[in-house]
């Protein structure tokens, strides 16, 4: 537990410090690639759940929630060259947790997004019908002076790929792979609520489109 807690502040800590700094980017989307087969030399580092999550952050013109959800199981396979040729994670819905409300607001919120309220349930994420994301490594590159993973991401119905910076390291047997924080509309992956982009008309009830992700992930060498 103390583990946990240390690893969410550090995150809050690198999220608030990368928003600051202009450092959050708009990640590039496109339709799903084809996945390609990795070759026979590579090296598999399993995920560790435990030391792995995603941070995230949303808007509203009244202001933002912060919160994290969990890695459920993964993997990232390395080349000769320790570059991410593959690899696959699957996202646990249920876990989505708000991290700046207490008490009820924090729980009805959570229920809110995972769509467990009746009559809401398609509001957000409905994990009783999705309970899982999905990301898969469709290839790696580097642009700018920066390491750019691309994957396909699935949430819900909709599969898009997108490309965010990251940055990677090797200790050991160990791998730890942090992105900088980055942006996605989730509006392509048809989350729609309150989406002043597809109801104009929505008014001061407006739910912005972008959310901030940064991912974190622990890996150790299979």
């Amino acid at each position: 537990m103390k583990k946990n807690i240390l690893k969410v502040t550090i995150l809050s800590l690198f999220t608030v410090l990368a928003i600051s700094c202009g450092d959050k980017k708009k990640s590039e989307t496109t339709d799903a690639v084809e996945v390609e087969e990795t070759t026979s030399d590579v090296t598999t580092y399993m995920a560790d759940v435990d030391g792995s999550q995603i941070e995230w952050e949303a808007g509203k013109l009244t202001g933002n929630h912060t919160g994290y959800l969990n890695i459920a199981k993964g993997y990232v396979e390395l080349n000769e060259s320790n570059e991410i040729e593959g690899g696959e994670f699957v996202i646990d819905m249920s876990t989505i947790t708000v991290t700046d409300l207490e008490g009820d607001g924090k729980a009805n919120l959570e229920a809110h997004l995972k769509g467990t309220v009746e009559g809401q349930e398609g509001d957000f994420f409905n994990i009783n019908k999705y309970p899982t994301g999905n990301f898969v490594v469709t290839g790696m590159e580097v642009a700018d002076g920066k390491t750019w993973l691309q994957g396909n991401l699935t949430l819900l119905e909709t599969t898009r790929n997108v490309k965010f910076p990251v940055n990677m390291s090797l200790d050991g047997d160990k791998m730890i792979l942090q992105s900088e924080a980055f942006e996605i509309d989730r509006t392509e992956w048809e989350i729609n609520f309150r989406s002043k982009s597809i109801f104009p008309n929505i008014g001061d009830k407006v739910i912005y489109d972008d959310i901030k992700l940064v991912v974190y992930l622990e890996a150790d060498k299979a």
